[in-house]
């Protein structure tokens, strides 16, 4: 997700968007308190974001539960 950076595509595909997946594990694990692993999330979120913004017509994000991104589904507060 990185690599999207300021780039454009038709289409972009976001797969496997679920818990453990995004973020890693490995990132999980590292932070020792509360305030490092809202950091991992919220930065996590936000390369996603970024990936998804570099879809100019259509846009798929997957998962099987992506309770990771609950606070986004239409209607969620």
């Amino acid at each position: 997700m990185h690599l999207a950076k300021g780039l454009e595509f038709r289409a972009v595909a976001a797969m496997a968007s679920d818990d453990e997946v995004i973020p890693p594990r490995e990132r999980i694990e590292s932070v020792s308190d509360d305030s490092g692993l809202e950091e991992v999330y919220n930065t996590e979120r936000h390369l996603l974001y970024v990936a998804c913004t570099r879809a100019r017509d259509h846009l798929l994000v997957t998962g099987a539960a992506p309770e990771f991104l609950d606070d986004l589904r239409p209607g969620a507060q």
